[in-house]
């Protein structure tokens, strides 16, 4: 794998039109139409780790498991990501899939298992995976250990239930 530069380029945050757009999934769970994205896009409901107050962001489901009814996400704006430090606070949140919430508890996920998880992931979207991959600013070869690489430089989130909840 290699970098733009030596270390991998963060992506600037979104502002204007930009933000406007990205935030809009945001908009459509609160109308009550997220079911509209399925099971690839959660809204996370958490807390402000400086304010205490509530926070809302759309992120992609990079793996969900059935049985335990955990869903994985990545912070694509690596650990300086506001709401991955903000979990990393306060580790209790509420999902929102489709229409139905789930109360969860983050767990972080050491760079090996991160690496794992984003090996499995890009053959399944492989084009999703080298857009992110580059909007990350990650070269990769398309191999698996180039993803693998990739992985363990991103930080990963299990999200797991906090009780006994009917999951989809």
């Amino acid at each position: 794998m290699t970098y733009r530069n030596s270390t991998p380029i963060r992506p600037p945050l979104p502002v204007g039109l930009r933000r406007f757009v990205a935030r809009l999934p945001v908009l459509l769970f609160r109308v009550g139409l997220g079911r509209v994205f399925g099971q690839r896009l959660l809204l996370l409901h958490h807390t402000g780790r400086m304010s205490g107050q509530s926070r809302q962001v759309i992120l992609e489901v990079v793996a969900y498991d059935p049985a335990h009814g955990t869903w994985i996400v990545a912070s694509g704006f690596g650990p300086k990501a506001a709401w991955y430090q903000n979990l990393r606070r306060q580790p209790q949140a509420v999902v929102q899939i489709g229409n139905r919430r789930y109360t969860v508890t983050a767990q972080f996920l050491p760079p090996e298992e991160g690496g794992a998880i984003m090996a499995r992931y890009a053959p399944r979207h492989p084009r999703t995976a080298r857009r992110l991959c580059a909007f990350m600013g990650f070269s990769v070869d398309g191999s698996e250990r180039s993803f693998r690489e990739v992985g363990q430089s991103v930080p990963f989130v299990r999200l797991a239930p906090t009780t006994a909840q009917s999951l989809p």
